[in-house]
């Protein structure tokens, strides 16, 4: 089981797709307290991996501090950053105060790409240099990429940048229109691509040895099978049913892109949340609708619920940008 906590909505950068709409920090986000609590409640609910996300979650004071209480608890603290405040110091600290792996955010192997999609230039260069900084204080880093229209093709080059740089996975973050993302929808991956993208994927992963893993594309789980490569994965769709997230102000959502609010930890305990929701509950169901409800991959895949919920208006929908709907699996 994994768990994100957007620990702040400040950032350093203006990404064109952030789902959170991060930029300055919130008001009324969890304090110190309030987050250790948190974690607790978090290991009591029986999660494992914890991603201390944002914003950018490296601008929080006492992330380091938070870092080390969930260690504390038995959980697997890991990063989702833009990885441009990552100089060898704060590799550094990351590393002795627990921190199991980072996550460094890199959308095109054209410095000037990446620079323009995330609105500061010279980020690719500082996100470049967090890689290395990690890497020489031997904290494991992984490469996260966005992909859309105007980068799938260059997929397995950047696999070779991660791989190159010392990389321990490469994980694809397929566009989902939430937060500032909505803006530019139409630059997501229609049926072709993103089928064909995976079939690519999968077979860049036959090539390498790290691992390369499609995120918020659930088919990546039918298509390795039909391809025969094997995964450490078990489902494609986490939504609600192993994974949620939340938010700086302590709102639980079923996953970053499903902007559905469950309730708030500040309120209620997160056990109880998790337990009890009934939106929860029904993802929990799998009693999907149209094709996804159909399909013999339900179970293995389970369509992406918030591009269901986007683009139908029902989280139970079919996945829109599927060309397998209701075959019959295996």
């Amino acid at each position: 089981m994994i768990i994100s906590w957007n620990t702040t909505n400040a950032c350093n950068l203006y990404c064109a797709h952030c789902y959170r709409d991060a930029g300055v920090k919130a008001e009324e986000e969890l304090n110190t307290e309030e987050g250790k609590r948190l974690i607790d409640q978090i290991a009591e609910a029986g999660f494992k991996i914890m991603i201390f996300s944002g914003g950018e979650p490296l601008m929080r004071p006492d992330i380091y501090e938070l870092v080390a209480h969930a260690r504390s608890k038995g959980l697997r603290p890991v990063f989702g950053s833009n990885g441009t405040l990552i100089t060898p110091e704060v590799a550094r600290r990351l590393k002795e105060c627990g921190a199991a792996g980072i996550g460094i955010s890199l959308d095109s192997a054209d410095p000037a790409k990446h620079d323009r999609f995330r609105a500061k230039e010279g980020c690719w260069q500082a996100a470049v240099e967090g890689m290395r900084n990690c890497h020489q204080a031997g904290l494991p880093f992984q490469v996260h990429t966005t992909v859309m229209d105007w980068n799938y093709h260059e997929a397995e080059e950047l696999t070779d940048l991660a791989v190159k740089e010392g990389a321990m996975a490469h994980h694809f973050f397929f566009l989902v229109p939430t937060g500032r993302a909505v803006n530019i929808e139409e630059e997501s991956l229609r049926a072709e691509q993103y089928e064909g993208l995976l079939q690519r994927i999968m077979e860049k992963q036959k090539q390498v040895d790290i691992e390369l893993k499609p995120t918020c594309a659930p088919q990546f789980m039918r298509i390795a099978r039909q391809m025969g490569v094997p995964t450490r994965f078990r489902r494609g769709c986490l939504a609600g049913i192993s994974y949620c997230i939340i938010s700086p102000k302590g709102d639980v959502q079923p996953c970053a892109y499903l902007n559905i609010p469950l309730g708030n930890v500040k309120e209620t305990s997160f056990v109880d949340i998790w337990r009890d929701n009934p939106v929860l509950k029904e993802l929990r169901t799998l009693d999907y609708k149209g094709g996804c409800g159909a399909c013999g991959f339900k179970k293995l895949c389970g369509g992406c619920r918030a591009r269901a919920y986007f683009y139908h208006g029902d989280y139970m929908a079919e996945e829109p940008w599927c060309l397998y709907h209701g075959r019959k699996g295996y």
